[in-house]
């Protein structure tokens, strides 16, 4: 879609990719507005959709960093967290407030979303709205076009750069009107209204609280590897991956720090430990890789090849065992 008349002003939308953040694009850019998309990234989400959707709309995308961002509101989130380890609200500003950043060194006239009034109850409610608009540090130039008739004008609009009556009045968890708005703006292609990030997902959130709690979350190794594999924490406190499945394991391997276990005589998982904190763990962790090895056809014991962080490597041999019930307690769930 192009202008039919030269942008009156510029802006910057932040793009998901979903279709809320497709149609704010585009109802923008009927509006007068010449618009670029801003996508974030972290090992939390990614900006994948973002990019295959900037490329259907044919506008340009930056994509931001935003892991050291997110790592500092997961410690210590201001409006606490969703019905996981979500800080929605705090996210949600923070990125605002570096799209305003990026509006001001630009020369942009404001920044947009694609937030739709009372569709998320917790994060798009009316409270939940002003407190990000309050703590943007934008206040005036924060557009969400899909809902801008029933909030306040803000200054583009106030201006006349903005066509406001243009701008839509969409409220609530329905998706009628933005399907019809998709079919009339030729959008075909978008995901289902799923969260997409991990903090949102209850299992996951366990994971990074523990390794909140234990290691902590400088290291963004440490971090990235929460979205591989199994999780146990072994009854002296180590840490222990444990794949399930040819891509995890070889995921492990590439994984470049640590020290690896895997079963020689056997086909089985890999496991990688960050940090080895004691030999009786280290022969834990060689007993949980022997359990979830597939070693009921051996007449001996199971060989673990461990692979030490400087490459040394040594065996350590494990009676068989098939009951994984022992190691349950230790596994994160």
């Amino acid at each position: 879609m192009n202008n039919p008349q030269p942008a009156t002003c510029k802006g910057f939308s932040l793009l998901s990719g979903g279709l809320d953040s497709q149609l704010a694009v585009r109802v923008l850019q009927r509006a007068g507005a010449y618009v670029e998309a801003i996508a974030f990234a972290t090992p939390f989400f990614s900006p994948d959709a973002a990019r295959k959707a900037a490329a259907a709309l044919g506008i340009k995308l930056h994509v931001v960093d935003f892991t050291a961002d997110e790592l500092a509101l997961v410690e210590n989130p201001p409006h606490g967290f969703g019905g996981a380890m979500n800080p929605c609200i705090d996210c949600h500003m923070t990125m605002i407030k570096r799209a305003g950043e990026m509006m001001a060194a630009r020369g942009f006239d404001f920044v947009a979303t694609g937030e739709v009034a009372g569709q998320r109850p917790m994060s798009q409610n009316r409270q939940a709205l002003g407190i990000v608009e309050r703590g943007c540090g934008i206040a005036g130039r924060l557009v969400r076009p899909l809902s801008a008739k029933l909030l306040e004008p803000t200054k583009p609009e106030l201006d006349g750069i903005l066509d406001r009556e243009k701008l839509l009045d969409i409220s609530g968890r329905g998706r009628e009107r933005q399907i019809a708005l998709a079919a009339e703006f030729g959008i075909v292609d978008y995901p289902s209204p799923a969260g997409g990030c991990k903090l949102t997902e209850e299992g996951f959130g366990r994971k990074l609280k523990d390794l909140r709690d234990h290691e902590g979350l400088k290291d963004r190794r440490l971090v990235e590897l929460l979205s591989i594999a199994r999780r146990f924490r072994l009854r002296g406190g180590t840490s222990v991956a444990l794949g399930r499945d040819k891509t995890e394991n070889a995921a492990l391997h590439a994984a470049g720090f640590g020290t690896l276990l895997a079963p020689a005589n056997c086909p089985g998982p890999t496991a990688l430990i960050p940090e080895v904190k004691s030999p009786e763990e280290l022969a834990d962790a060689a007993a949980l890789v022997a359990t979830y090895s597939r070693c009921d056809r051996l007449e001996t014991d199971v060989e673990i090849l461990v692979t030490a962080p400087d490459g040394k490597q040594r065996r350590i041999r494990v009676p068989r065992s098939c009951d994984r019930a022992t190691f349950k307690p230790y596994q994160i769930m």
